[in-house]
């Protein structure tokens, strides 16, 4: 069998994350804001990120399956004219949160909830401003391996386990470093 790798690594630049930067150990997500499967998993991944507090840091990819998910797209194209306003996280919620709603007009709501600037988000949706991002992040998803949504990569390696948080949380445990003993005082002297 072959651990698939996650093909363009996470980085603080260029993805999205919650939790420490530096943490050791990185969960990613795969996901479609109309997939029913992935509003499932945020629940467990709230669960895995408040049991790994600052030993993990969580990060998010679009992967919009279009053709059974015919807005999941334009969601992550919302998510992102809020990232590019500094408020991915709360549109992020919001969407999953909403996810039989995701119609244009709703998505301006959700971006007036949250205090954006409601005329620069409706200008980069209208735009499409941010749609070379999520075609990007598919793109590194499908050179990745991922075929469906959720797809979680932990520290880069492919996660094929459930996404219920005891079997996540298990996961990044195993992901973490071997503890660094501290050194026993022998030969020093005072």
């Amino acid at each position: 069998m072959t651990i698939q790798q996650l093909a363009m690594a996470v980085t603080l630049r260029r993805d999205h994350f919650r939790g420490a930067p530096r943490a050791p150990v990185t969960l990613l997500e795969y996901g479609d804001y109309e997939c029913p499967h992935c509003g499932a998993a945020q629940m467990s991944i709230a669960i895995v990120r408040q049991r790994m507090g600052d030993q993990l840091r969580f990060a998010y990819r679009h992967f919009p399956l279009t053709a059974i998910h015919p807005r999941a797209e334009r969601a992550a194209e919302a998510a992102e004219a809020a990232g590019a306003q500094g408020q991915f996280w709360p549109m992020h919620d919001l969407l999953f949160e909403n996810q039989q709603t995701l119609e244009d007009d709703n998505l301006i709501v959700y971006a007036d909830q949250i205090g954006l600037n409601v005329g620069r988000f409706a200008s980069d949706l209208a735009s499409a401003r941010h749609a070379a991002r999520v075609r990007d992040d598919f793109l590194s998803g499908l050179d990745s391996g991922v075929k469906g949504t959720p797809t979680f990569f932990v520290n880069g390696l492919h996660y094929t386990g459930a996404y219920e948080a005891d079997s996540l949380v298990a996961a990044v445990q195993r992901a973490l470093p071997p503890l660094i003993s501290p050194p026993t005082g022998r030969g020093v002297r005072m």
